[in-house]
This record gives structure tokens, C-alpha cells and sequence, in this order.
């Protein structure tokens, strides 16, 4: 079973070796323009994976994703009123 599951951001200066970042963890998204790949791994091999990680040649920079660590539970979520009214025309 998975435990926490946190998502690294590694940039790179070409995607050639994108396939290679399978080994550290799930590759969730790579883009092609940007030339990033999000790594989805265990938090607690965050800090070791990163320093492995960036010790490669191909990569620029490594950032940890801040989403698990964002409250997501919004408090007076009140639908708008105005938008409440645009929804209810008789289309």
C-alpha cells in the first residue's frame, strides 16, 4: 500500500533523459516546452531523492511540491450571487 506521496518537480536542460527518472518514482507529466517532469514519491525519501537527483549532469534544478501541505478545506464557500442567477436562465 502507498503512504504519503509527494511530487518533485526536476528541470532539465533537455528531455532525452526523462525516461531515465522513472527509476526514483512515478513519472506523473513531462512538458516538452517547458522541459520539466513531475516525480510523484514517498515523503520520506524526498531529501535523498533530490540530492540524487540533482547530482545529475542533465538537470538544472529540483523543487518539491508544496500540495501536500495546502489546506483544502475552504471555509465560507458561498456561491456568488450573481453567478447563481447566470446559471439559472431558461436555456
Amino acid at each position: 500500500m502507498l503512504g504519503e506521496r509527494q511530487g518533485l518537480i526536476v528541470w532539465l536542460y533537455s528531455l532525452k533523459q526523462a525516461k531515465m527518472l522513472r527509476r526514483f518514482g512515478n513519472v506523473h507529466f513531462v512538458s516538452k516546452r517547458l522541459k520539466y517532469v513531475v516525480v510523484y514519491c514517498n515523503m520520506e525519501d524526498i531529501d535523498a531523492l533530490t540530492e540524487k537527483i540533482s547530482s545529475y549532469s542533465f538537470v538544472k534544478k529540483v523543487e518539491p511540491s508544496y500540495k501536500p501541505f495546502l489546506k483544502t478545506e475552504f471555509e465560507n464557500a458561498k456561491p456568488d450571487k450573481a453567478k447563481e442567477y447566470d446559471y439559472k436562465m431558461g436555456i
